[in-house]
């Protein structure tokens, strides 16, 4: 596999690491797994460096080519599909695996310096050690009480061979202190899964309502590639996105009457009626499709709301699209490829801090952040490649809370 890559071209580190940060540093990492896999190697998992630019180009395809390789990256990562990236050439690739190749080298405790983004101490490995010391601790706690018992018996053997009298020991039902411990113990299991409980509550991830409608935005924004800014316009101006109106439905179904794309899906593996789910549009907006207008007065559609921060919390969608050059992809997931759209993401605050500490701020030719001299002067200077949204207050909590 790796000789396959053996006459790969030589890219440019230089270009593609500014090709990184503004396409990839949302969802990937060199040294560490964040939305997607880590980067490090990603040439040498792949037997055909033409399928790895087809990967980038439109995973879609690969996928549909029946690649195990790829189809098995796909199921790792819950089935969620990687951004395409039409408008990246092969040389623009070349310069980032050129950029990763190079990135490889680092040690990750190098990396908020070089250019690569790190989660911090607290994430994954950190939860996963707290499950190990736990466990630890119960098989401690057990071998504790087996070597109390043994010792209780040696002693009463002791005692019996020296011809001292000892008194019958307490059942361990019956053990005061033994019942203190377990009583103890529940306590704290119990303190652990009511805390986990409680940090959880109101938090929605994977929440998928049955709409009113069946709108896929898979048909929509995937294979008839319409603009999410055609229907959400708010997300560049405004907090909101913006449900669209009926009127946007219409500009395009006016003349789209009947559904002739492929067949569509709930999420139960039910069949659906495009034709009669675009009929349930007409009636609420009170359109005759045959005689092409408006015959009777309108009814607005009760979309149910999925994602929904609580309000004490911030959130200006326009900030993050324009000023951060967010793709809908970040918070939203694989959007293009959802039939019926769930929460990708948790939104806790955890999770929104983490992308603050790790994801790098678009500092070239974004007018938003020319007020920070500071950072600009030392980008300059060679003191810093890169600005995190960390370093410009993005885990303040005024910024989020007030």
């Amino acid at each position: 596999m790796i000789a396959s890559f053996s006459a790969r071209a030589a890219g440019d580190p230089t270009k593609g690491k500014a090709l990184f940060q503004q396409n990839c540093a949302s969802c990937h990492n060199v040294h560490k797994q964040l939305t997607g896999p880590a980067l490090q190697g990603v040439e040498e998992r792949w037997s055909d460096k033409k399928l790895l630019h087809q990967w980038i180009h439109n995973s879609a395809s690969v996928l549909a080519s029946g690649d195990a390789y790829a189809n098995t990256l796909f199921n790792q990562f819950n089935k969620t599909s990687m951004t395409p990236f039409p408008n990246l050439t092969d040389g623009d690739i070349d310069d980032i695996l050129s950029w990763i190749a190079q990135e490889s080298k680092n040690t990750p405790t190098d990396a908020k310096t070089t250019g690569t983004t790190t989660t911090t101490s607290g994430g994954e490995e950190e939860g996963g050690n707290g499950l190990l010391f736990g466990i630890i601790t119960l098989i401690l706690a057990v071998v504790a009480l087996i070597l109390m018992q043994i010792n209780s018996n040696l002693n009463k053997l002791a005692s019996e061979k020296e011809g001292v009298a000892t008194p019958e020991p307490v059942p361990f039902y019956k053990n005061k202190a033994y019942i203190a411990l377990v009583i103890v113990l529940l306590f704290i299991v119990g303190g652990y899964f009511t805390i986990n409980g409680a940090i959880g509550l109101g938090r929605q991830k994977d929440y998928m309502p049955q709409q009113p409608i069946f709108y896929s935005h898979k048909v929509h924004a995937g294979i008839n590639q319409i603009n999410c800014l055609y229907c959400h316009a708010g997300a560049e101006k405004s907090k909101h996105a913006m449900i669209p109106s009926e009127n946007i439905c219409m500009n395009c179904h006016k003349v789209i009457s009947d559904y002739s794309g492929p067949q569509l899906f709930t999420a139960e593996g039910k069949k659906v009626n495009g034709s009669a789910e675009i009929q349930k549009l007409y009636d609420h907006v009170g359109w005759d499709k045959t005689a092409k207008e408006y015959t009777k007065p309108g009814t607005p559609i009760e979309w149910t709301r999925i994602h929904n921060l609580p309000d004490h919390v911030y959130f200006n969608h326009s900030q993050h699209v324009v000023a951060g050059k967010q793709q809908c992809q970040t918070c939203h997931g694989a959007i293009t490829e959802m039939d019926e759209v769930h929460q990708f993401a948790d939104l806790s605050m955890g999770w929104c801090i983490n992308c603050h500490r790790t994801t790098k701020v678009q500092f070239a030719d974004n007018k938003y952040y020319s007020i920070f001299e500071k950072f600009h002067e030392q980008v300059k200077e060679g003191k810093i490649d890169s600005v995190t949204v960390e370093m410009v207050g993005g885990t303040e909590c005024q910024k989020c809370h007030y």
